[in-house]
């Protein structure tokens, strides 16, 4: 019996059944990376250090702790561990409308969950919380997150969703993604591209920042941009623009540049000499009559590559 044919002779309880177990199982995958991941962001923030060197030692931090938990769990859930990621693979029709539903709630309370073992085991003050930096207004904290979340998004849609001979290495692009956004936006925003970071820490703490509603509203917005983006390129057939590009066969690498070049000048000499014999010999008639072929293979004119 093919794997085909038995998905689908599934009951809608038999899928409800398994999307319950996935849920319940990114309810593991999410605490785990809220735990290790705001974990170092936690201790980086007790620990003495430049500006700089704490806005690395974070995003280091989340990026490598989405690299690791997305690994752990990728062959299990997919790794998500973000409603808003969720939401995406849910409208590019990845996910099921109910697996999203379970996967969003159960993701939000994976965070909670998380955030509160770490708020359990680290000493005052818990320093995980995001919020607006003072000169950034709520506008522009919209925005920051909404670009942020579609780079995020789309890294996981051409890395994960599409598949290809890199697929099994997704979560190493998806963390770089996430390290490299953390860079840009944690001294603006704190650099959430995920309500459930976002709203863990939160709900533990009593909401103590206002504009939490951009954290929601940005990786929103952050989530249709991506997609839109992705589908475009879809629609475009993008692997003609460049195709092979993900080819594994040593024999679709480029020629050896020395090779070329020497076939280039041949062949440019061939040419030089073709056309000087031109000029100097009657005609190609007179020698056509007396070699075998017409004397076509002697000047290079029964050459295909010509």
């Amino acid at each position: 019996m093919s794997t085909e044919g038995h998905h689908e002779r599934r009951t809608f309880r038999d899928n409800l059944f398994l999307d319950i177990k996935a849920a319940s199982l990114e309810f593991l995958g999410t605490a785990t990376f809220i735990l290790l991941g705001l974990g170092g962001v936690q201790a980086g923030s007790i620990s003495a250090g430049s500006t700089v060197e704490r806005t690395m030692y974070y995003a280091t931090s989340l990026g490598l702790s989405l690299l690791i938990s997305a690994w752990l769990f990728y062959r299990i859930t997919g790794g998500l561990f973000n409603p808003n990621i969720s939401l995406a693979l849910c409208l590019v029709r990845v996910i099921t409308p109910m697996r999203f539903v379970l996967y969003s709630i159960s993701q939000l309370a994976g965070a909670i969950a998380g955030a509160a073992i770490l708020r359990a085991l680290t000493p005052e003050p818990y320093n995980v919380n995001v919020f607006l930096a003072t000169n950034i207004n709520k506008a522009q904290g919209v925005f920051i997150e909404m670009f942020i979340t579609a780079a995020l998004v789309l890294a996981v849609l051409m890395l994960a969703a599409e598949k290809h001979e890199a697929t099994p290495f997704a979560p190493i692009g998806i963390g770089l993604t996430l390290f490299a956004c953390q860079l840009f936006a944690i001294n603006f925003t704190g650099a959430a591209m995920n309500t459930a970071r976002a709203f863990g820490p939160a709900a533990i703490t009593g909401f103590p920042y206002t504009g939490h509603w951009v954290y929601w509203v940005g990786p929103f917005l952050g989530s249709l941009l991506g997609v839109a983006i992705y589908a475009f390129l879809k629609h475009s057939r993008y692997w003609n623009i460049n195709p092979g590009q993900t080819a594994m066969d040593p024999e679709r690498s480029p020629a050896d540049p020395v090779d070329t070049f020497k076939s280039t000048l041949t062949q440019s000499d061939d040419t030089g000499a073709r056309r000087s014999g031109s000029l100097t010999r009657p005609s190609a008639s007179t020698d056509n009559r007396r070699e075998p072929n017409g004397g076509l293979e002697k000047h290079g004119l029964n050459n295909s590559a010509v």
